[in-house]
């Protein structure tokens, strides 16, 4: 008599160390782009901001602003967009503080440590979820930008590539800082408390920067500073890629070479506060 044998239905899937990773932390992403579509105010208030951000400077602050000498409205709105783009991207470290500072309260971080699950693939699929969710805040605020009359440059010198490149990084940036955000919504208590340690650092970080004004009329200690701030060389890199006004002549590197800049500085801040925030995730749940 044959005996068949049959392999259990709830018999777990054996991956890699690294598939097992990727597979949960996009389990996680899934789970927390759910929420969020079932929360549509968390993306509507996330556009509302930046939006206002460009109505506001564009035609309260635009008409005041030198670019290049000029004191052209148009000029200075092309410069604009670069900065607030940036803005908008470092500005949702605030919500991923926040989000894990609640998924903490709640103890639902205990609930995930309980599961096998692998190491950090937790806090990889939030980032991942925000950075989707910025991913939309950026196309809507791009369009708001076009009605406004925000322009590339001309087809000769920016191509699709070139500006989806800058979109790119700019992204990149964003993802970055939204580790920095996640260490800090695993240091504090409340998501409240999380909310404004996620944005407080942020306002010298993005205004110290060659993002709203030209940093070369800057006093020279605070123009050094600007020159050398991660934010400013992302800036500086959209602004080449998309071909807008306002490209800083500087002999500080990442101003020369802004791309590179914006990359290495991407990749050191994910390098060093994905670790952090890992080793504080550890200790928190251990």
């Amino acid at each position: 008599m044959a005996v068949v044998t049959k392999t259990p239905l709830g018999e777990p899937v054996t991956r890699s160390g690294v598939a097992q990773s990727i597979h949960d932390s996009l389990v996680i992403a899934r789970r927390n782009l759910i929420r969020m579509t079932r929360i549509p105010e968390m993306i509507l208030f996330g556009v509302i901001q930046p939006v206002m951000f460009v109505v506001l400077f564009t035609y309260v602050f635009g008409g005041s602003m030198t670019v290049g000498g000029s004191t052209d409205s148009g000029v200075y709105k092309d410069f604009l967009m670069a900065g607030i783009f940036a803005q908008t991207v470092t500005f949702a470290t605030a919500g991923s503080a926040a989000g894990i500072a609640d998924d903490m309260q709640k103890g639902l971080i205990d609930r995930f440590r309980s599961l096998p699950m692998a190491r950090g693939a937790v806090l990889t699929g939030r980032t991942v979820a925000d950075l989707a969710q910025t991913a939309i805040t950026m196309f809507v605020l791009a369009v708001v930008a076009l009605l406004v009359g925000w322009r590339t440059g001309s087809a000769d010198s920016t191509s699709v590539a070139r500006v989806a490149a800058g979109f790119g990084l700019l992204l990149l940036l964003g993802y970055a800082f939204t580790w920095i955000g996640a260490l800090i919504g695993l240091s504090v208590r409340t998501p409240e408390a999380a909310t404004s340690g996620g944005i407080i650092w942020l306002f010298p970080v993005t205004f110290i920067s060659n993002a709203f004004v030209d940093s070369s009329r800057m006093t020279p200690w605070v123009r050094h500073i600007a020159e050398w701030n991660p934010f400013s060389a992302t800036v500086q890199a959209a602004r080449v890629l998309f071909g807008n006004p306002g490209v800083v002549q500087s002999d500080a590197w990442p101003m020369q070479h802004p791309v590179w800049a914006s990359l290495i500085w991407s990749g050191v801040i994910i390098v060093i506060f994905r670790a952090l925030a890992v080793r504080k995730y550890l200790r928190a749940t251990g």
